[in-house]
C-alpha cells in the first residue's frame, strides 16, 4: 500500500527572516469563562489569536454537568481530545464513552453530541478548524433561558449549532 501524500499549502509567512511571534499560556490559569461553575472555559487559542486557522479551547466539566445533543455545523470542523475522566461522545451513530487520550473528529455537517454524565469531573480539548467567535456561543448559552424561541433559533444559526 502506498501513501498518497498531498502537497503542502503555499507559504503563508514569505518575509526573508522569522519573527518571534510565539506565545504561551500557562495550564494554572483561571478559565476565561465560568458557566455557574459547572463548566469551565478556557480559551486557549481563540479565532482572533490565530487569524482565523482554528479556535483550541478546553472545557472543564463537573460531574453530571451534561452538555449539548446532537447538532451540526456547517462552516466548521470540530473535534474532541478527552483529557480526564470519561465523556459521552455522539459520533451520528451512537452514544459511546470517550476515556482519556480519546478522540473524535467530525467534519462540517457531521452529526454530534458531547456530555458528561459521570459522577466524576471531565475535562477535553475542543478544536474548530476554521476558527469561529465560539467565546459568544458559549458565553450566550447562559442566557438561552432569557430568550424568546425566536431569539434562541437566532443565537443557533448565528453561532452555526443546527440541532437534530
Amino acid at each position: 500500500m502506498s501513501l498518497v501524500v498531498p502537497p503542502y499549502p503555499p507559504a503563508r509567512y514569505t518575509e526573508e527572516e522569522p519573527k518571534v511571534s510565539a506565545w504561551l499560556r500557562r495550564s494554572d490559569e483561571s478559565p476565561d469563562y465560568d458557566s455557574f461553575g459547572t463548566v469551565k472555559y478556557h480559551y486557549l487559542a481563540s479565532q482572533q489569536a490565530t487569524d482565523g486557522d482554528y479556535g483550541l479551547y478546553r472545557v472543564d466539566l463537573a460531574p453530571a454537568a451534561g452538555g449539548p445533543g446532537p447538532h451540526f455545523h456547517r462552516a466548521m470542523s470540530e473535534a474532541f481530545f478527552v483529557l480526564s475522566g470519561t465523556m459521552k461522545l455522539y459520533d451520528g451513530r451512537d452514544w459511546i464513552d470517550g476515556n482519556q487520550g480519546d478522540f473524535l473528529y467530525v467534519p462540517p455537517g457531521g452529526v454530534h453530541g458531547f456530555r458528561n454524565e459521570a459522577d466524576q469531573p471531565a475535562s477535553i480539548l475542543m478544536l474548530f478548524a476554521p476558527g469561529a467567535p465560539r467565546e459568544a456561543y458559549f458565553e450566550g448559552i447562559a442566557k438561552l433561558g432569557e430568550m424568546t424561541d425566536e431569539e434562541r433559533r437566532d443565537f443557533f444559526v448565528r453561532n452555526d449549532n443546527f440541532f437534530v
